[in-house]
């Protein structure tokens, strides 16, 4: 017994599939259904997963502080 995949849009009662499958006509085959997951659009796993930041914009001031703050220099001046 052989497995092949192929991709599928369903029909009423037909399954149209991406490809040919090569089978000859009229030969009995075994089918099994997974539903494909849908596309998420680019960049909404961000905002699942940071999404409940998004209503406080005051977040951007914060950051930006703590990136200035990183970036000072932290050793006290004339030690080496």
């Amino acid at each position: 017994m052989t497995s092949r995949l192929a991709k599928g849009v369903i029909r009423g009662k037909t399954i149209e599939l991406d490809r040919d499958l090569g089978l000859v006509e009229g030969e009995e085959v075994e089918v099994r259904l997974t539903i494909a997951p849908k596309p998420t659009p680019w960049g909404e796993g961000i905002l699942r997963s940071a999404g409940g930041w998004t209503d406080h914009p005051e977040l951007d001031a914060v950051f930006d502080e703590i990136q200035q703050d990183r970036a000072r220099e932290r050793r006290p001046q004339g030690i080496e």
